[in-house]
């Protein structure tokens, strides 16, 4: 049974073009993390940091929903870095490049923005048993 998001999802070459703009972005984001004096674990740590608005979820589909294209949305992490190079802060500006790369291996492996139907339905088209059942 597939639930109707309201919207169509990406499919062919405009998706398989989204997903590799993620990849670059993931790659570029951590080439430019390891050129800054940062720890590595602080990468480990905080790349899955961003799932944790999944906990909206808890709340119910809508509400899930909301928190989770909150933080999967590159607005927040950019809007981090500018301010991050104009306040001149490293660990400000590794974290943005984090949080990036994490949005960036999320888009590369099909990972979407949420509809609020439910957490399978993504602007990249369904994941887990709901892309099995198309």
């Amino acid at each position: 049974m597939t639930v109707d998001s309201g919207m169509a999802s990406v499919r062919g070459t405009p998706r398989m073009l989204l997903r590799l703009e993620g990849l670059l972005l993931a790659g570029l984001c951590i080439w430019l993390f390891a050129r800054l004096d940062e720890p590595w674990w602080l990468f480990g740590v905080l790349l899955l940091a961003p799932d944790l608005s999944m906990l909206g979820y808890l709340g119910g589909a809508a509400l899930g929903a909301a928190s989770y294209n909150l933080f999967h949305t590159l607005s927040m992490p950019i809007l981090a870095i500018l301010a991050a190079l104009a306040g001149g802060s490293n660990l400000a500006l590794a974290i943005g490049l984090i949080w990036c790369a994490h949005i960036g291996v999320d888009r590369a492996l099909g990972y979407g923005l949420k509809y609020p139907s439910r957490f399978a339905d993504t602007h990249l088209g369904p994941i887990g048993r709901a892309r099995k059942a198309e």
